[in-house]
Formats: C-alpha cells, sequence, structure tokens
C-alpha cells in the first residue's frame, strides 16, 4: 500500500471561524513519527506551498504521518487574513498537533500506548518556526514532549515584520520618505489600529505577537532533537551567522542539535516557484536518523 493523502477540515472551537483546512500524509503502514507543518507568514506561504508538499509526501514515503495545516485567515481555512491573531496561531498548532495523536493512537486498553507512541516533530517555514516553538511550550506545559525541524528559521520575529512593513515604505524610497512611512505604520499598529501591506491587513495583535516571538527552547521540556537547515545559493553552502546564538542557546539547553546549509534557492520569494531538491533529501535523512535514534538514551549531536 502507497502513502495516501487526504484534504479535511479541522473545528477548532465553537466560532464561526472555527474550520481549518488541513492535509493528512497517512503513511502505509504504522508511523514512525508524526509530523505537523506550519506555513511561514503572508505570501510567503503561497511560494512555498509545492516544497511542503513535496517534503511531506518524501516523509510519508519514509513512514511519518503528515498534517500541513492553513492558519487562521491562511489558505482555505476560515476568515481573512486581517482575522489573524498570533495566539490563535499558536492555538491552531496545537490544535492540529492534538489531532493528529488521536488519529494514530494506540488502541484503548493497550498498555504499551504511551511506550510505543511515535515521536512527535513540529516542522516551521520561517515565521513558522517561531510559532513551533511557542507551541511546542504550550505542549511542554500539559507534559508532552517533541522534537523540532526549522527550515531557514529567524531567531526573532521583530526582524520578520520589519521586513514585511519594508514592503509599505518601499514605495516611499524614490521620495526619500523610507523612514517616515515605517514610522507612521508603527504608530498606527501602537495605537491598536490595523495597518495594509501588500494587499495583507494586519492586526495590531498579530504584529505584537510576531514582534516579540523569539525562537527560544521549551523550558519545561525535556530536550529532544533539533534540525535547522538553511538553503543558499552559493557553493558551497554555509550557515547564516544570525543563528549562531540561538543554536547554540538549543545546544546548552540540552538539545540534540544538527545545523546544515545545502544548496538551493530562497524558494519562499522567488518571483517564480521552485525547488530546493537538496532541502527536501536533508530533511528526510535527518528524521530518518532521528526515527532510528528514538530508543538512543544519549545520541550523538552534529555540531552547530
Amino acid at each position: 500500500m502507497s502513502p495516501a493523502f487526504e484534504p479535511l477540515f479541522l473545528t477548532v472551537d465553537d466560532t464561526p471561524l472555527a474550520a481549518r483546512l488541513l492535509v493528512h500524509h497517512r503513511p502505509a503502514a504504522r508511523p514512525r513519527g508524526l509530523v505537523v507543518y506550519v506555513h511561514p507568514f503572508a505570501e510567503e506561504m503561497n511560494k512555498s506551498r509545492r516544497m511542503a508538499a513535496l517534503q511531506a509526501r518524501a516523509l510519508a514515503a519514509e513512514g511519518f504521518a503528515v498534517v500541513q495545516i492553513d492558519l487562521l485567515g491562511c489558505g482555505d481555512s476560515a476568515g481573512d487574513f486581517g482575522d489573524a491573531r498570533w495566539t490563535r496561531w499558536v492555538d491552531d498548532v496545537v490544535a492540529a498537533t492534538t489531532w493528529l495523536q488521536q488519529q494514530h493512537a494506540q488502541p484503548a486498553g493497550d498498555a504499551n500506548a504511551d511506550a510505543d507512541a511515535p515521536p512527535l516533530w513540529l516542522w516551521g517555514l520561517r515565521a513558522g518556526c517561531l510559532l513551533a516553538a511557542e507551541a511546542g511550550a504550550r505542549l511542554a506545559a500539559r507534559g508532552q514532549a517533541c522534537h523540532f525541524l526549522f527550515w531557514q528559521p529567524a531567531p526573532v520575529g521583530k526582524l520578520l515584520l520589519q521586513q514585511f512593513l519594508r514592503l509599505k515604505a518601499a514605495g516611499e524610497l524614490l521620495a526619500g520618505q523610507a523612514k517616515a512611512a515605517m514610522e507612521q505604520l508603527r504608530a498606527e499598529l501602537a495605537a491598536g489600529r490595523p495597518v495594509e501591506v501588500a494587499g495583507y491587513l494586519l492586526d495590531p495583535a498579530l504584529c505584537a505577537g510576531l514582534d516579540a516571538a523569539q525562537l527560544q527552547p521549551p523550558q519545561a521540556m525535556p530536550p529532544g532533537h533539533l534540525v535547522w537547515l538553511e538553503v543558499s545559493t552559493q557553493s558551497p553552502s554555509s550557515l547564516a551567522p544570525a543563528g549562531a546564538a540561538a543554536r547554540a542557546a538549543w545546544a546548552s539547553a540540552g538539545w540534540q542539535v544538527h545545523a546544515q546549509a545545502v544548496q538551493g534557492p530562497p524558494f519562499w520569494q522567488t518571483a517564480e516557484i521552485e525547488d530546493a531538491p537538496a532541502l527536501i533529501d536533508a530533511s528526510t535523512l535527518a528524521l530518518r536518523a532521528g526515527a532510528a535514534a528514538a530508543h538512543d538514551p544519549a545520541p550523538e549531536a552534529t555540531p552547530a
């Protein structure tokens, strides 16, 4: 039997904006791991849909059960982008995780259900890494552990928000008013008023959550595996210096950090839809190794 995928809608609460689109990639046999994909911010989500689908299918072929979720106001889920809030996006990730775990839980009454539960991975791209880390902290608070797969992570959300707001200011560059335009956007958000950037209406609460987000290891969670992957158009490829401190913090907290740069395009922002096959291969190999080491009490870490 080959892996199969199925789209469905998950009801996350009892509000009119409750429906979330899930795409469930089901492996042919009992999963060796569970993976929840957390997409990036705004237009980056649309640019990266193909890569996310290719990776999800590759992982399903390796025996992993994967869920892709469209967060509130994104893709085919309920609401408009202006309805999105950072905390509700974190809620969505936790809800998708709970749903996936329930789908692949051992039968009731199985004495080995907890011991044999497949390991959980939260896989994020760009801003999705920040959401995954916060969702992991929520899971840790209720006694659940997970591992992380980060694609092109940003150590702090402030930088991502600043980059996005600059799209609004770009039109003011020729007039020399870019700085004033940025200050005006920040002032509008600080006053509690939404702003429109590149066709996306941003609620102040969404911006505040992204602005404050930091890529920190969940404090209450037993350390596991962190796979940190970046793409580069350079050859040989190398990791960006901006993430070094964050990787060191995870390693210092006891996480087994595997960090690697592979050659490929920045597919989340290219004008045309592009693929990064080396990233898919590296991700698949890393999760395969993580699954094999699941029963190893002291796995070796790849230097960060």
